[in-house]
């Protein structure tokens, strides 16, 4: 998502914490338009123009309150860093506040849009993790097999099939993930090593 600047960032800026405030005071159902222009000290048609309407400027608050404020922790290990993060993830997703916020992004998300955005912080954020690893002299997998094997089962969790969200559960995708990794180095070491036993049996 590009942040706009001047005049128009002042205004999403000020119509965003509209949102946030009357969403606190009057709930998320009892929102409207005017009310949110009121507060934020713009027109309706401000909004309007640029929004469309309610459910896509709620979708623009969701996303942007889901964008991570602070980098994955570092505990000195690939296994506890994904760890802690996992955790973190589902905690913050699967919570009441998390889960409004996924289904304000995506119902305003005609193009999917936002769930690339969503999709691109999670992905930023693995791959702080697997960089630190890599730094470490640590094996790492790639940032794919991670949002395959850890993000991809939470969020169908949360949208879908609640229950087990939970730090062993986190602890337990975590786990899956870097036994793939090691799964996949096998196999391509078998893969490479394949022509080389060929070509010592033809050479007989």
């Amino acid at each position: 998502m590009v942040r706009p600047g001047g005049r128009s960032a002042r205004v999403q800026q000020s119509v965003h914490a509209a949102v946030r405030e009357l969403v606190a005071e009057v709930g998320r159902d009892a929102l409207t338009v005017p009310m949110v222009a009121t507060r934020a000290g713009v027109t309706p048609s401000t909004i309007y123009r640029r929004w469309g309407d309610l459910q896509e400027l709620l979708s623009d608050v969701a996303v942007e309150r889901l964008r991570p404020e602070t980098d994955p922790a570092d505990l000195g290990s690939l296994r506890a860093d994904l760890d802690a993060w996992a955790e973190q993830f589902i905690d913050e997703m699967a919570s009441p506040p998390g889960r409004a916020y996924i289904r304000d992004a995506l119902l305003g998300d005609p193009d999917g849009t936002n769930a690339g955005q969503c999709s691109a912080y999670a992905a930023e954020q693995i791959d702080v993790v697997l960089a630190r690893a890599a730094q470490r002299g640590e094996p790492v997998p790639e940032t794919e097999l991670v949002i395959d094997r850890v993000v991809a089962p939470i969020m169908y969790r949360i949208l879908f099939r609640p229950g087990r969200l939970d730090a062993a559960y986190a602890r337990e995708l975590v786990t899956h993930a870097l036994d793939a990794r090691q799964t996949e180095a096998g196999a391509r070491l078998t893969r490479a090593a394949a022509p080389r036993r060929s070509k010592k049996k033809s050479g007989h």
